[in-house]
């Protein structure tokens, strides 16, 4: 239960509305990973970063929520690296996204965060975070040479720093922080992020 009502204090911090910095945020990149109708009137945005545990918290509930409005939405994901190792396992999602497993290779690494990220005790990880990454392109049944290749890329690094800079620009400060069709949402429970997505795909027919 505490472990639950932290995860939910930490969401609803990432995702209180804020002032934007000026200049005009920019919340979706050509090449950002995209989930759904491209040409959907809704557009939830995720700024996210895969060491945060409040970010795995709550993936499983984007994932039901992208797939049930797969036809009425469209998902788009952002990084916001706030931990040792969030540019290399978002480095890692985009390798697995050359390759056509994003989601699938999503999905694992967030399944094994309590792995690869260094526990809170600042002892060492179970298993070395580059080594978990390469073991998941092989559970996927990705080309571990090219995976390596690309994870290894220094322009996954520049894209996520990218991110960053329009997350910063956008005023999140925190992971995940949501925006749906441009507005921040202000999210503190499951109940809210579900019931803002249903109003919108409503209001968008």
């Amino acid at each position: 239960m505490v472990a639950v009502l932290a995860t939910l204090a930490v969401l609803s911090l990432a995702s209180r509305p804020g002032p934007a910095a000026s200049g005009g945020p920019q919340l979706v990149r050509e090449d950002s990973p995209r989930y759904g109708n491209p040409g959907a009137k809704v557009v939830l945005v995720e700024f996210l970063d895969p060491e945060c545990e409040a970010c795995a918290a709550v993936h499983p509930l984007v994932g039901e929520l992208k797939r049930k409005y797969r036809e009425q939405m469209q998902l788009v994901v952002r990084y916001l690296p706030l931990h040792a190792n969030s540019v290399l396992a978002a480095s890692a999602m985009e390798a697995a996204g050359e390759q056509g497993k994003y989601w699938e290779y999503a999905d694992l690494i967030y399944r094994g965060q309590p792995d690869w990220a260094p526990p809170h005790d600042g002892g060492p990880p179970k298993i070395a975070p580059r080594e978990a990454f390469v073991q998941y392109a092989g559970f996927l049944g990705l080309d571990r040479a090219a995976f390596e290749r690309s994870l290894d890329d220094p322009k996954h690094a520049r894209k996520v720093e990218r991110d960053r800079q329009d997350a910063q620009r956008a005023g999140a400060t925190g992971t995940p922080t949501f925006f749906l069709n441009g507005d921040r949402l202000s999210v503190r429970s499951r109940a809210d992020l579900e019931s803002a997505i249903a109003r919108a795909v409503q209001a968008a027919q």
